[in-house]
């Protein structure tokens, strides 16, 4: 589910079996404690754009960034690698509306002349979970990045940035 998408047409599935809903529903079979994604959204910030919009795609390593691109677990093999950071920012509600609850950036960079990327995947999995566990983690990137996934999450929804963890506006905005 595409959070940062007012549009509620339905869209073709992607071929891929998200659990959703209650897992714990009492049925005790398939999917029982299974961690839902549906307060998920895959945000992909691009520094050298100067942007910052949601891939739903990236969820499953298919953002339109990662789709064609051989990505290697050594930083050093793709010296000339455009930098964008994957951001996982997950949604909560509380009394009074929706909030920003779990941010966390990771880091990868792409080659698309040679077709090949680095990235770490136990990173990506990583602070996948360490956003649906809602930690803020977005010291780590560049200030002109973190200014620009303020921006969008402030124009995304004023109301929630502002019911978010000052934690989190502090972090992104200085």
């Amino acid at each position: 589910m595409d959070l940062f998408n007012d549009d509620k047409k339905k869209k073709k599935g992607s071929g891929f079996n998200i659990l959703s809903g209650d897992s714990t529903s009492g049925h005790g079979g398939y999917g029982t404690g299974v961690l839902s994604l549906d307060n998920i959204s895959p945000v992909i910030v691009d520094p050298e754009d100067n942007d910052a919009y949601v891939d739903m795609g990236a969820l499953h390593a298919r953002s339109a960034v990662e789709k064609r691109i051989k990505f290697l677990p050594n930083r050093d093999e793709v010296p000339n690698g455009r930098l964008y950071w994957l951001v996982w920012v997950t949604i909560e509600h509380k009394g009074d509306g929706a909030y920003y609850a779990g941010v966390t950036a990771c880091e990868m960079t792409v080659d698309i002349e040679i077709r090949r990327g680095y990235k770490s995947l136990p990173e990506h999995v990583n602070k996948m979970d360490k956003s649906l566990k809602r930690h803020i983690m977005v010291d780590h990137m560049d200030d002109h990045s973190k200014k620009l996934l303020a921006t969008f999450l402030k124009e995304h929804n004023q109301d929630m940035w502002e019911r978010s963890a000052e934690q989190l506006k502090q972090d992104l905005l200085g």
